[in-house]
């Protein structure tokens, strides 16, 4: 499969004044990362897009991002695993989850509930399971959802 590892239109400055619309997508599909970069720019949106969740991580800093958007199923690293390394660097980011809503909403069910149970024993609690989009979506209702979790 010949995939881009990295569709990024955007240049790297760390300007904090431009951070509030910053966002990290990762999804493992090159034309899902390609169309929905496009789309949010449009919108006002700096998109960072990554076909390969390791690179994404590897990249990641704390501070940079409002919103890391991540596709549940990919190879090498499945989305819940990408965001548990990242709330390791960033506690503070708004995280969510693409994902085809039948087939995998019960798989980060689980996963948040076995998270929880770990997380309410250290005296955490985690509300980013409330961000779930599913597949496939309507770019103005990506926008949309974005919009509302961000003003959350």
């Amino acid at each position: 499969m010949s995939s881009m590892d990295n569709y990024n239109n955007n240049d790297n400055n760390n300007n904090k004044d431009d951070d509030n619309n910053r966002i990290l997508l990762v999804d493992d599909e090159v034309d899902i990362t390609m169309v929905y970069t496009m789309g949010l720019q449009d919108n006002g949106f700096k998109v960072d897009a990554f076909n390969d969740p390791l690179q994404a991580l590897s990249d990641f800093k704390s501070g940079i991002y409002s919103l890391v958007l991540i596709d549940y199923k990919m190879p090498k690293m499945n989305g819940f695993e990408l965001y548990q390394e990242i709330r390791k660097v960033d506690t503070k980011v708004k995280v969510c989850f693409i994902t085809a809503f039948d087939v995998y909403h019960g798989d980060i069910k689980k996963e948040f509930q076995d998270s929880s149970d770990s997380m309410r024993q250290e005296g955490k609690e985690d509300s980013d399971l409330k961000c779930i989009i599913q597949k496939p979506i309507d770019l103005d209702e990506l926008v949309k959802r974005i919009k509302e979790e961000l003003n959350s």
